[in-house]
C-alpha cells in the first residue's frame, strides 16, 4: 500500500543555512504522526515541502505516490492544512470563507458539508459573522472546519488546539480521533502540547537542527529516555541530555 507521506533524503537549504538536512520518513494511512522540535528545528519547512509549498533543495517527498515538487496537482484535492496562525479573509463571514475553500476543492453538496461542519465544530452561532470579529478560540475552530471541508485523506495540523480552553481542546482532539477512524485518514501533527501528542499520536518524529534525532511511539520514547511524560523527553532532546536508556538493538 502506498504511504500517505514518503520522504527520502529530504533537504532544504537557504544559502548557507540548512533548514532540513536530508531526512527520511514515512507516514502510513490511518496513522497520526507527531512532528516535534523546538523553534527552528525544521518542522515548518518539512510541512511546507510536504504540502508542495516549498521546493526541496535535495531529495524528494511524495504524497499518495505523487512527487510534491513536480506533480502536486495529482493529490491536492486529497490533502488539507490547518493552522490557527494563517488568517482567513477578515471581511468575509465564516460561511463565505468555507464556501470559497469548498468551491476551490470542488466539494459536492457544499451547503450540506458546511452545515455538518458547523454542527460538529459548534460554529452555528457565528457562521454569519465576519472572520475578523472572531475570538482566538473561534478562529481556531473555523480553521479546522476549513481544513476538513474536503474530507482530506491527509490532514496536516499545526497547533490545532492553540487558544482553546481545556474543555474545547479535549473535544477537538476527540473529533480528530473520530475523523481519523472514520476516514482512515493520515494526520501529521506539529504541536508543542506534549499531552496532546501523547494522547493522539501513534508515532513521534523528534527534530533538531533540521534532522530527525529520534523516532518512536510515545511509550517507546518514554521508556528509551526513562521519563514519565513527553515534555521531559522533549527537554532532554532540546538540551542535548544523554538518554537514560538506549534503544533496543
Amino acid at each position: 500500500m502506498t504511504a500517505a507521506i514518503q520522504a527520502e533524503k529530504l533537504a532544504k537549504h537557504y544559502g548557507d543555512s540548512i533548514a532540513v538536512d536530508g531526512i527520511s520518513f514515512a507516514v502510513a494511512a490511518g496513522s497520526i504522526t507527531g512532528l516535534l522540535g523546538g523553534n527552528g528545528a525544521g518542522k515548518t519547512t518539512t510541512i511546507g515541502m510536504t504540502m508542495g509549498l516549498v521546493s526541496p533543495t535535495g531529495g524528494r517527498v511524495s504524497v499518495f505516490g505523487a512527487d510534491m515538487a513536480r506533480e502536486p496537482y495529482k493529490v491536492l484535492h486529497r490533502i488539507n492544512l490547518e493552522s490557527p496562525y494563517v488568517d482567513l479573509p477578515h471581511r468575509l463571514t465564516v460561511r463565505q470563507n468555507l464556501n470559497v475553500f469548498g468551491m476551490l476543492y470542488g466539494v459536492a453538496d457544499l451547503r450540506g458539508q458546511i452545515e455538518r461542519l458547523a454542527a460538529d465544530l459548534d460554529l452555528i452561532e457565528f457562521l454569519d459573522r465576519p472572520a475578523g470579529k472572531l475570538s482566538a478560540g473561534q478562529k481556531t475552530r473555523v480553521a479546522l472546519a476549513k481544513a476538513l471541508v474536503n474530507d482530506p485523506d491527509l490532514l496536516v495540523l499545526d497547533e490545532p488546539t492553540a487558544s482553546l480552553d481545556p474543555d474545547t481542546a479535549d473535544w477537538i482532539r476527540g473529533h480528530l480521533e473520530r475523523y481519523r477512524a472514520r476516514r482512515n485518514a493520515a494526520i501529521l501533527l506539529a504541536s508543542h502540547n506534549m499531552a496532546e501528542v501523547e494522547r493522539l499520536c501513534d508515532r513521534v518524529l523528534m527534530m533538531k537542527r533540521g534532522q530527525i534525532v529520534d523516532d518512536g511511539s510515545p511509550p517507546q520514547l518514554l521508556s528509551r529516555y526513562g521519563r514519565q511524560n513527553l515534555e521531559e523527553v522533549f527537554l532532554d532532546v532540546a538540551r542535548d541530555r544523554r538518554k537514560a536508556k538506549e534503544p533496543a538493538s
